[in-house]
């Protein structure tokens, strides 16, 4: 199980999630990984043939409504309060 991972591997990984492990925590690292890559050898041994491949588990709809204006844009009334207006929008100090 362990032994397809390297030492070298468990300290890519946690240099690429920025852990620091001690030598206890990279023993038990090694044999998580080990672990995990023995369940994934296990799933590989399913038949999955006629299985149709998915990405998520329960169906995925589109739950938005279509985008329609119903009660207009105020766009004048809006710029009717504007102290200063140009082309259609609020004109404002520069700002850095």
């Amino acid at each position: 199980m362990a032994g397809r991972i390297s030492d070298e591997m468990i300290e890519y990984v946690s240099i690429l999630a920025k852990l620091e492990l001690s030598d206890e925590e990279r023993v038990k690292a090694k044999e998580d990984m080990g672990r995990m890559l023995a369940y994934f050898d296990q799933l590989d041994e399913l038949d999955t043939t006629g299985v149709e491949p998915m990405s998520h588990l329960f169906p995925v709809t589109n739950v938005f409504r279509e985008d329609v204006v119903t009660n207009g844009d105020g766009h004048r009334q809006t710029l009717a309060n504007a102290p200063v207006s140009r082309d259609g929008g609020f004109v404002v100090p520069k700002t850095i």
